[in-house]
């Protein structure tokens, strides 16, 4: 059986603003349900290990799916988030594959997080797809090849843009732009309409730019582990 691993985001405070935020339920829901029913054996995984906080807004009714809606009643599913691994305890030799869903929780953690880091680093190396959606690709931004270049160096990868930031009012709350920081790090960086399905694919690097490009991320990476639907 292929095994992927989820990697969700611990933080849970909005920059300064007494807010919350975390990861995002419907960008975690969509893949996880897509290759679970491909037969995919999925563990999740987070910094601090435990319950991952979720962003509120991805609880929003415009924010809701028939993913989020059959997450909500399986509480199995449920359990297993609330008692995901610390990353410092998963191995990339026991997977196939890594999964990074969003919300703005990784722009805080993931993208500093050195234990995430060397995980990525190990799943390219040994030649295993990684993805990510939407803010998932801050992850990769510290990440290096063999060569000691950033990962992401001429690589074509998108994420979530400057103007999704915009609209969502968080430029100035974010540590940094997304985007921004992709193309200073020497990606080839992409987008499509903003909150429409958009996804690219370099090699064993797959990347969505937002909440809508999910499931094509999770085809995507199916497709690349010769996975039928």
């Amino acid at each position: 059986m292929v095994k992927i691993l989820i990697v969700l985001t611990s933080h849970s405070a909005l920059g300064n603003t007494g807010e919350k935020t975390g990861f995002w339920i419907e960008e975690f829901a969509t893949p996880y349900y897509v290759m679970a029913d491909a037969g995919v054996s999925l563990t999740i995984a987070s910094p601090q290990g435990g319950q991952p906080p979720v962003d509120p807004k991805s609880e929003a009714a415009d924010a809701q799916t028939t993913s989020t809606e059959r997450f909500y009643k399986d509480n199995v599913l449920i359990d297993k988030v609330a008692h995901s691994f610390k990353l410092s305890e998963v191995n990339q030799a026991d997977y196939d594959a890594v999964f990074y869903p969003g919300g703005h929780g990784p722009l805080w953690d993931l993208a500093e997080d050195k234990n995430s880091i060397h995980l990525i680093e190990g799943f390219y190396n040994h030649q295993k797809p990684i993805a990510f959606v939407c803010h998932g690709p801050a992850a990769l931004l510290h990440a290096k090849a063999k060569n000691g270049e950033f990962l992401i160096k001429g690589k074509h990868v998108t994420a979530f843009s400057n103007a999704e930031e915009e609209a969502a009012k968080l430029t100035k709350v974010v540590p940094f732009l997304l985007e921004e920081e992709l193309k200073k790090n020497g990606a080839h960086y992409s987008k499509g309409e903003d909150w429409t399905p958009y996804v690219k694919q370099d090699g064993l690097l797959i990347t969505g730019q937002n909440p809508a490009s999910s499931k094509d991320v999770a085809l995507l990476l199916l497709k690349t582990l010769n996975i039928q639907i």
